[in-house]
């Protein structure tokens, strides 16, 4: 065996212990849970502290930091088994590791010491901070302004749509330090922002599924951040730290489609066989069968497009088209056999006693988060047309 095998070799066996552990906490600590916490739309605290055990909060972060040092490829695995139990679990370390990475890629080497042994533990942590209510799809257009005052910059302005705001802690966090510059990215930094006075969260925001995981709006007022937590110790490139992000965030959002899809197959095959209508079982019936065909088919072919797009990303590949495919592609799936799970249940998918009419109202945000679908194929147009001159 080659070293390289032999390399390969104990990469899948450590990812096999490591979804097989996943699987038996999934199991036992969450999915006994979930319909009462997802209802009442209760925070999973008890839950968060697990993964804070098992390492969740570093799992892609490097071993050299106190993480796991995971692939993005067994990543992807983790979200899509999260996503099929209960998709809120993996938002909580989805948007955590997108501030992580922005710091190990981008942050200055007392930053990387200093910050992500914390991140690892979930002693720190949290979020992303680019969303405010003018500004979503066209970050350059956020106001929030960052002025510098001595060792400080001084923060005022507010965010929208900040998952993890509440209970966590810090956030990495998206501002205007020159709100003159043109073109206007040149003018957007990052801080990691921890919370203190002036870091306000002003509510929770309600929302149709994606429940019990903390969404707020926030406001910052005179909020002072020391100027040695401008990530990377240089103004002006705040955009393209996040957007480096939003390429492992969307592979993340895919793989949480891709979850859905899944779990939403496993409840219509397991409902239509033991379902019966004019004495047999609703799976002879052609009508399901057909359903069930395409709802296989486009689960496999998500699934796919999400190791593929994940496998670019370990490869260290430019990878926005490839994931913006999967993304587009495998969300679109989680939507699409989530209805069609609702109607293999008929009356039944429509209750709240059944986990179907869950991933009905889970799915959509999918389609909408870390770039709406429609930017994902203008994305995948785009670079089509640049890999490709004619």
């Amino acid at each position: 065996m080659t070293s390289q095998s032999l390399a390969s070799h104990q990469d899948a066996e450590q990812e096999g212990l490591i979804l097989d552990m996943l699987d038996r906490f999934l199991a036992v600590e969450v999915k006994p849970h979930v319909q009462r916490l997802e209802h009442d739309d209760i925070y999973p605290e008890e839950i968060v502290e697990k993964m804070k055990e098992m390492g969740l909060f570093g799992c892609i972060i490097d071993p050299e930091y106190g993480g796991l040092g995971l692939s993005t490829t067994t990543y992807a695995k983790i979200i899509e088994r999260m996503s099929a139990v209960w998709m809120s679990i993996s938002g909580i370390i989805n948007s955590h590791l997108i501030m992580a990475m922005a710091v190990q890629r981008s942050g200055t080497p007392a930053q990387k010491r200093e910050f992500l042994p914390r991140f690892a533990t979930g002693e720190l942590r949290g979020g992303v901070g680019l969303t405010e209510p003018d500004a979503g799809t066209d970050l350059q257009a956020i106001r929030t302004v960052a002025r510098r005052e001595g060792d400080d910059y001084v923060v005022n302005g507010s965010k929208m749509w900040i998952t993890n705001s509440m209970y966590g802690n810090c956030l990495a966090l998206l501002v205007k330090t020159d709100p003159q510059a043109e073109p206007r990215h040149k003018g957007m930094s990052l801080l990691i922002a921890e919370k203190g006075p002036g870091f306000i969260v002003s509510k929770k925001l309600e929302k149709l599924g994606y429940k019990g995981i903390d969404t707020c709006a926030l406001s910052f007022e005179d909020y002072r951040v020391a100027a040695d937590r401008l990530v990377g110790g240089v103004e002006g490139k705040g955009l393209q730290q996040v957007l480096g992000g939003l390429e492992l965030g969307r592979i993340n959002v895919a793989a949480r489609g891709l979850g859905v899809a899944q779990a939403a197959l496993d409840e219509a095959v397991a409902y239509a066989q033991v379902r019966k209508t004019f004495g047999k079982p609703i799976a002879e019936h052609q009508a399901i069968q057909l359903k069930l065909g395409e709802m296989a088919t486009r689960t496999q072919a998500a699934r796919l497009l999400v190791y593929a797009a994940a496998a670019a990303f370990d490869r260290g590949e430019r990878c926005d088209m490839e994931a913006g495919m999967a993304k587009y592609f495998a969300t679109e799936a989680g939507q699409e056999n989530a209805l069609e799970a609702m109607r293999i249940f008929g009356g039944y998918g429509y209750s709240k006693e059944y986990n179907v009419e869950r991933l009905y109202r889970d799915a959509p945000l999918l389609l909408i988060g870390e770039g709406t679908n429609e930017l994902q194929r203008i994305i995948i147009a785009k670079q089509l047309i640049e890999r490709n001159p004619a």
